[in-house]
């Protein structure tokens, strides 16, 4: 099970949130709509192999083809790396300071 199901009834679609924040802390008060359970989810991001939450903030290009087959980077996205479970990228990236590369790479597609 994991923080976007119910803790209750396992429920995973009819859910709803109210987002806060108090004392600094950011959080998601999650009501389940088939049993009604309340609970507060932390909004701080944790290692989906670990569950550390000791993470380091990263960036990763997205690229596209922008002129045949030149790939140009289109924008960027947040990544949390793990220092246990990704240590090639943190290493990467700590040495770098630059975006990570892509995951996967545009395609033709024939």
């Amino acid at each position: 099970m994991n923080d976007t199901s119910c803790p209750n009834c396992g429920e995973e679609e009819n859910l709803s949130g109210d987002s806060k924040e108090t004392d600094r802390k950011e959080s998601i008060t999650v009501t389940c709509g088939e049993c009604g359970v309340e609970w507060e989810r932390d909004l701080k991001p944790q290692c989906s192999k670990c569950g550390t939450r000791d993470l380091r903030v990263a960036v990763r290009s997205i690229v596209d083809k922008s002129r045949g087959t030149q790939l140009s980077i289109q924008s960027l996205s947040v990544v949390y790396l793990c220092p246990a479970c990704d240590k090639e990228e943190v290493a990467a990236w700590n040495q770098s300071n630059t975006p990570l590369p892509p995951i996967e790479l545009p395609y033709d597609v024939e």
